[in-house]
């Protein structure tokens, strides 16, 4: 397994991801708290582009829990039903509308535990809302995340979790607010899973990875 960079290292590359996109947005489209949390509960096993495509329309009509509670479940499915596990997610978002009717007053949470405690929402998609919407320095770890971290040695772990905690521990406190979101878009767009693209790399001179290509 890649050791951890050092710190010299770390800060060396946070400084050039900041320098290149200095504040990095998800590109998630979302209209408020609880438009995020729909969005980011959707994007489960999908890309964003796609869920954007259907939660434009879906958002327009129904931007609280109460407006989709009435869309209903089979009013969900029409506007979601060319995103991945449609059927699946619908069935979540709806029960998670109710929830926070019911017990959170029609708000969002915003503590991670409770959350966590809404159907669909893990706890990626909790930090996402924390982070996004409340600019608490929570790290999302998705795959992207996992791949570059592991890959470079920047925050490398066995599992989601310890690699959340390799981003805590070791990226300097100026650079957490946008640490998962820098490398997320790094991993989406150059350091990618089957061909990284390490000639255009930023950050290649620090990076662990044995297979560089050319």
């Amino acid at each position: 397994m890649i050791k951890q960079l050092p710190y010299s290292a770390m800060r060396a590359i946070f400084t050039r991801f900041q320098a290149i996109e200095p504040e990095p947005k998800g590109e998630l489209h979302h209209l408020n708290d609880f438009t995020l949390v729909v969005a980011v509960a959707l994007s489960a096993q999908a890309t964003d582009v796609g869920v954007n495509r259907a939660t434009g329309r879906l958002f327009a009509i129904a931007d609280s829990p109460e407006k989709m509670l009435a869309l209903g479940e089979e009013g969900l499915i029409g506007y979601i039903k060319t995103i991945g596990l449609y059927r699946n997610k619908a069935k979540n978002v709806i029960k998670l509308c109710r929830i926070l009717i019911d017990d959170f007053g029609g708000r969002v949470p915003t503590s991670r535990a409770a959350l966590q405690s809404l159907p669909g929402v893990g706890r990626k998609t909790a930090n996402v809302v924390l982070n996004m919407w409340h600019g608490y320095p929570a790290q999302a770890v998705d795959t992207h995340i996992f791949r570059v971290g592991n890959r470079t040695g920047i925050c490398p772990g066995r599992d989601e979790v310890a690699v959340e905690r390799a981003i805590e521990d070791n990226v300097p406190v100026e650079f957490q607010q946008h640490a998962h979101h820098w490398l997320i878009l790094h991993g989406r767009y150059i350091c990618v899973a089957r061909k990284p693209k390490c000639a255009i790399c930023p950050i290649a001179e620090w990076c662990q990875y044995q297979e560089k290509t050319a």
